[in-house]
């Protein structure tokens, strides 16, 4: 048994049909009885979403936690 670390986003998650696809690749290896822990970041084109809402609160200061949004 080991522990598997698997990291998916973007593109990967940006459907219904992706995401099946990664549930299932999360589940072969569950089956095999390793332990996993996924870790998912955001869908295909949510962080530039979510960028644009940050400029939207306030465009002329940039904060801390704005600095580290836009910082990739």
């Amino acid at each position: 048994m080991a522990l598997i670390v698997q990291k998916y986003g973007g593109t990967s998650v940006g459907s219904p049909e992706r995401i099946q696809a990664v549930a299932e690749r999360v589940k072969r290896f569950r089956d095999q009885g390793d332990d996993v822990v996924v870790v998912v970041s955001a869908m295909s084109g949510e962080t530039d979403r979510l960028i644009k809402l940050a400029r939207g609160v306030n465009p002329s200061r940039r904060t801390r936690v704005r600095r580290a949004a836009l910082h990739r």
